[in-house]
């Protein structure tokens, strides 16, 4: 899939609507009544990403996406910010995506939209949690046993070849947590030496107490966080449960699939409602997190692999007019070299009913939920995705999802049932991964493909939009259900090239690739290029000369699809990376 971002506004600049034109339709539809609404201006500029494939690590990855997408923000924004403090409206600025949040009716939003340095104005509607079922609880299991969902992926068996998520951190953005939950604080990241410091390892997106919620003040018995609480809080449940399956551990239950990661974390929902703006901000958090104050970000402190256990319907208020806001949002992330896991939703059985962001985009890596049995759970989402006219295959895989064992507040357990809880397997299978392969930090691709190629494939006797369920990937299981330990012994027989890149930029596309790639390069006399196998193992070489100029051609061989790793030139000077054939 790929790692950078496309920009999705040209239609907008190319046909310079009025400004009626650029508000969004369910913002017309509710002015008549004179409402006061929340909106999104989103600006005209947005930052070109689109050379960061080019740049190696995560944490450069990260620096890379930061600073650009920052200096986008301040280069365009104060004009517009300016306007809406004129006319005495709120002003909440973001950078993951170049956009202001405000406040208005819509004589302020038509004056904000004839701005010549804004594209258009999104809804800021609210976002439900997706649903999940309480099972009746099962008994507890000794330490030394683990739950179904830990050992039917293999990650006990992960741990006894000594990986376990050390070194690894892992970011959910939820309904908060209770972090001081026996399985939850010795993995929380702000825990170290017996003190607490939530500088960088916590975020509260909200700010206001949801409507949809009927009250307007924080109840301590009804919403125990509040808004902007300093320390991680859950006022759900379903936060907590999350983290415990990511990275919980516990003296009487082993509940967690990566159990010696480190977890940090941001709240998106109040009572599970929240707002295109409040996981936004949280994408954003997570690209470089912030002190207490959100000030000081730092993208070093940002984590490998962020778990999305939330969607985004329509009925609940979203539209196609923040769809590609959001879809701008987790490509960003994962050009910045972190692993974006969605839940693909609970909306049953049927044909293309994975329609809701963030699980319909190809950035995302989706997750169906399975049963104890590998056999799909009924309530699980299917592809392919059509709400975008795209056909998508849908999800990416498939992750234990039923009657699911983990923390809840108030120091408990709980068995819950839905893909919220299948996508946290995913997300710790990723830490585990990275604990055995460090250097694969920030090479998204190369994670996902090794969860795909080495899962269980599963099929189904049915066919959706065209795809019989006996293909791989089909639309109820993807690739099929995860096998972490068949994907960390992948990743340990991986031959990874070490060599820097060449101080001139190099540029192969396209990647994924079938027939023809196109190499850009200024070299000099005749240059070797090279594939290598996932083993090494050399499969194709041509020399590119100098004298064709800095854009070549080529011609690939008939491969199988998988990954291939590339070495253009010889010695140190040489520069490495790869591809993918699909």
């Amino acid at each position: 899939m790929p790692v950078f971002l496309f920009l999705l506004l040209s239609a907008w600049v190319m046909q310079d609507p009025g400004p009626d034109a650029r508000i969004a339709e369910s913002l017309r539809l509710r002015a008549a009544s004179g409402e006061e609404m929340y909106f999104l201006v989103v600006m005209r500029h947005q930052a070109d990403l689109s050379d960061l494939p080019l740049i190696k690590g995560k944490s450069a990855k990260g620096k890379a996406v930061f600073q650009r997408l920052r200096a986008a923000a301040e280069a365009t924004q104060g004009p517009v910010a300016a306007l809406l403090r004129s006319e005495g409206a709120p002003v909440h600025p973001y950078y993951i995506v170049n956009m202001i949040r405000s406040h208005g009716d819509i004589d302020l939003m038509r004056r904000v939209a004839a701005h010549s340095a804004v594209a258009y104005i999104a809804a800021d509607s609210p976002v439900k949690l997706d649903d999940y079922r309480q099972e009746p609880a099962s008994p507890l299991r000794s330490f030394d046993q683990v739950t179904w969902g830990i050992s039917r992926i293999g990650a006990d068996s992960v741990w006894a070849m000594g990986h376990t998520g050390q070194g690894v951190v892992i970011g959910g953005q939820d309904t908060g947590y209770e972090w001081e939950h026996p399985a939850l604080k010795p993995s929380y990241r702000g825990w170290v030496n017996g003190m607490a410091n939530h500088d960088y390892n916590w975020h509260d997106a909200i700010y206001e107490i949801d409507p949809a919620n009927n009250d307007s003040l924080p109840d301590p018995k009804n919403n125990p966080c509040g808004v902007q609480s300093p320390f991680p809080c859950d006022d759900h449940n379903h936060g907590t449960h999350t983290m415990g399956t990511m990275a919980g551990i516990d003296s009487t239950l082993q509940i967690g699939i990566a159990p010696d990661a480190r977890w940090i974390g941001c709240r998106n929902m109040e009572r599970g409602w929240g707002r295109p703006s409040t996981y936004m901000e949280c994408f954003e958090w997570f690209l470089a997190p912030t002190d207490l104050n959100h000030e000081n970000p730092d993208p070093d402190m940002a984590p490998h692999v962020i778990a999305n256990s939330w969607s985004c319907p329509p009925v609940e208020g979203c539209d196609p007019s923040n769809f590609a806001l959001m879809q701008m949002v987790v490509d960003n992330l994962r050009a910045a070299g972190v692993v974006v896991v969605v839940s693909a939703g609970n909306a049953g059985s049927g044909c293309h009913s994975i329609n809701t962001p963030s699980a319909i985009f190809e950035s995302s890596f989706t997750v169906g939920a399975s049963r104890n049995t590998d056999t799909i759970a009924n309530f699980s989402s299917r592809g392919p995705v059509m709400v975008d006219g795209s056909g998508r295959m849908k999800p990416d895989v498939t992750a234990p999802g039923v009657g699911v064992r983990s923390s809840i507040r108030g120091g408990g357990y709980a068995d819950f049932s839905g893909t919220s809880m299948a996508g946290p397997h995913v997300a710790g299978a990723v830490a585990l991964i990275l604990s055995a392969r460090p250097e694969l930090a920030g090479e998204v691709d190369i994670i996902e493909n090794l969860l795909e190629e080495t899962a269980v494939f599963l099929s189904y006797a049915d066919t959706c939009g065209g795809v019989p369920g006996t293909e791989r990937p089909n639309p109820a299981y993807g690739w099929g259900r995860i096998d972490v330990h068949k994907a960390v012994k992948a990743a340990l027989d991986l031959v990874l090239q070490q060599e820097e890149w060449s101080a001139e930029p190099v540029h192969i596309y396209p990647n994924p690739f079938r027939e023809v790639i196109h190499v850009r390069a200024a070299l000099s006399g005749h240059t070797p290029f090279v594939l290598y196998d996932a083993k090494g193992i050399e499969v194709f070489r041509t020399i590119l000369s100098a004298s064709d100029g800095s854009l070549h051609m080529v011609n690939m061989p008939s491969l199988p699809d998988g990954w291939y790793a590339y070495r253009l030139g010889e010695g140190a000077e040489a520069a490495s990376g790869w591809m993918a054939r699909q």
